[in-house]
């Protein structure tokens, strides 16, 4: 099978660890499990003294019931039943894709987004139809030109809410003319809310498993929640069909999921409102940091997120961003994602939900390299 390569990874995987200013990172400042157990309230001794006394079997195959109580709640109507856990949400779009896409499916998808949710179906034969968002837009669907894509043929419609890489959001009114096109189509809706959640006000963040009977959400304990490397996702559904479909092909490519992983992410969810406030405090502070930035900067405009971690800079001078992206690193120790990852140029992706010393050093940098523009 053939795949196009993953741009953004590639990336990343070449070029993270060089970067004295990280601010191409995406998820929120990742929390240590000393601080996991501080947020908790745990007793740390004795909370490592009970992981440590368990024994390193398969554990729950569908997922710890403690921890899929803890998704559920993130949730208007999922209950524990209709959702299984994966490894990571990379994982659970791929689960999902490979479990209901087939060769000639036709396929709509957002752009710009995390590349799998294109690239995979395209692996599969299927006909992928592209939606490009656009700034002039506020990188938000334009819903007359979605409805004549999607046709009587359509399978699935891909959606990023919050948007990865711009940080836009579709609220409740949107998404329900999306649900519109996609129940007249007969179509499904896939939606990667790995950022749903984190919002820059007090804004509602639907979840489209609780709007629509043929919806299916995925997240993670990734980017929100800080816990990256527990490399936990999950798929959330009231379609059955869906779900057995996905845990049928789930035999094949998972098992299951780490115990240990699992019981840490529920404690992460059991003191969910904790971790929330931390991460939404960290996100609100540092994008009034970079907003005030971007007022003084000549050479850069954005559209300003309403929710997630990144954003995307756009800059106007004549320079592509692989080339503008290389010179930052390679030269400067600074760290961004080339618009080209995403099918855009003359722009760059910053993230923002890293340590606010970290952010205001990277923009200090950055500031200094534009100077010589």
């Amino acid at each position: 099978m053939k795949i196009e390569p993953f741009k953004v990874e590639l990336w990343m995987n070449e070029h993270e660890e060089k970067a004295i200013y990280n601010t191409g990172e995406t998820c929120v400042d990742s929390i240590s499990m000393d601080e996991l157990f501080e947020i908790a309230g745990l007793d740390k001794e004795k909370a490592l003294s009970e992981l440590t006394q368990k024994r390193l079997t398969y554990g729950h195959i569908f997922g710890n019931p403690v921890f899929k109580k803890g998704i559920a709640s993130l949730y208007e109507t999922i209950k524990e039943e209709e959702l299984t856990t994966t490894h990571g949400a990379i994982g659970a779009n791929h689960l999902v894709l490979y479990s209901l896409v087939e060769p000639e499916d036709e396929v709509v998808a957002v752009l710009p987004t995390y590349q799998q949710l294109y690239s995979i179906p395209a692996s599969f034969r299927a006909t992928v139809k592209q939606h490009m968002l656009t700034p002039e837009n506020h990188f938000l669907p334009d819903i007359a030109e979605l409805k004549e894509m999607v046709s009587k043929k359509t399978k699935l419609i891909i959606l990023n809410n919050p948007n990865n890489p711009s940080g836009s959001l579709m609220d409740r009114e949107m998404l329900e003319e999306i649900i519109a096109i996609a129940r007249e189509a007969g179509a499904y809706i896939l939606s990667d809310e790995t950022y749903r959640g984190l919002t820059q006000a007090d804004i509602e963040s639907p979840s489209i498993a609780d709007m629509y009977e043929k919806g299916i959400s995925v997240s993670s304990m990734s980017k929100v929640w800080s816990l990256a490397g527990l490399r936990l996702g999950w798929i959330a559904t009231k379609d059955k069909e869906a779900l057995e479909q996905c845990i049928l092909h789930r035999d094949h490519n998972t098992i299951s999921c780490g115990l240990i992983d699992e019981e840490l992410a529920a404690i992460a969810l059991a003191n969910k409102e904790k971790v929330l406030a931390r991460n939404q405090k960290i996100i609100r502070d540092n994008l009034k940091i970079l907003d005030e930035w971007v007022s003084k900067e000549p050479h850069i405009s954005y559209v300003k997120p309403q929710a997630g971690t990144v954003t995307l800079l756009y800059y106007d001078f004549d320079r592509s961003s692989r080339e503008l992206c290389l010179d930052l690193i390679n030269n400067h120790g600074l760290l961004f994602t080339p618009g080209e990852c995403f099918e855009f140029e003359g722009c760059v992706r910053i993230g923002y939900g890293c340590k606010t010393e970290q952010l205001i050093a990277g923009l200090d940098k950055f500031s200094d390299y534009l100077a010589t523009i």
